[in-house]
């Protein structure tokens, strides 16, 4: 484990001062994902390994002034960028474990995970980790501003059979993880994918 999280800290901690610009076209993409999320005014959110934030603003425009929107990510140089960004203002940053948060069980309404999946070691108990923080109903968003596909192409790669972010292994994952699949996008446009807390 503890190996698996200096890889992550060293891979985005040497990205994390020119990540928004390398993308810089992303934030109606984040948007119309937060959107399809369909949040309340008041709800409480997480983005899980937010990285520099840029789902924060989505988030707390969805949710409103009177809604809880936290960001975690376990790189302190991401949620350095996010604060220069000014992205703080949207939500409480928390440098943690999405493996192991540090809040109390069903107290979120919603997770909002971009590109996180392939970033976790040990799919399996840390989606469960994050349905343990979700009230049942409540919801997951599992987000890529692009798709498998193309997302492969641009690291020139092929998608392989056991590509986690894959129908057929994302449902049963999630499944056993205390998720039910309710929707899968997966096109060059965006990948998204939405669950539902399991009672």
């Amino acid at each position: 484990m503890a190996d698996h999280h200096t890889h992550v800290q060293d891979f985005f901690t040497a990205r994390a001062a020119d990540w928004d610009t390398r993308f810089p076209d992303d934030a109606p993409a984040y948007a119309a994902a937060v959107e399809a999320l369909a949040l309340r005014p008041g709800d409480a959110v997480l983005d899980a390994g937010c990285g520099t934030g840029r789902a924060l603003p989505a988030l707390r425009n969805a949710v409103g002034p009177q809604g809880t929107v936290l960001g975690a990510d376990l790189t302190p140089a991401m949620l350095q960028t996010a604060v220069r960004a000014g992205r703080d203002r949207s939500g409480r940053l928390l440098l943690a474990d999405v493996a192991r948060l540090p809040l109390r069980n069903a107290s979120l309404d919603a997770v909002f995970g971009a590109g996180l999946i392939s970033h976790l070691a040990h799919p399996g108990p840390d989606l469960a980790e994050l349905a343990r923080v979700v009230r049942p109903g409540g919801q997951l968003a599992l987000f890529h501003p692009i798709g498998r596909a193309a997302l492969a192409a641009r690291h020139g790669r092929r998608i392989t059979d056991d590509d986690l972010r894959a129908e057929p292994n994302l449902r049963p994952l999630l499944a056993r993880s205390g998720w039910r699949l309710d929707s899968y996008t997966d096109e060059d446009a965006r990948f998204l994918a939405l669950a539902v807390r399991a009672d």
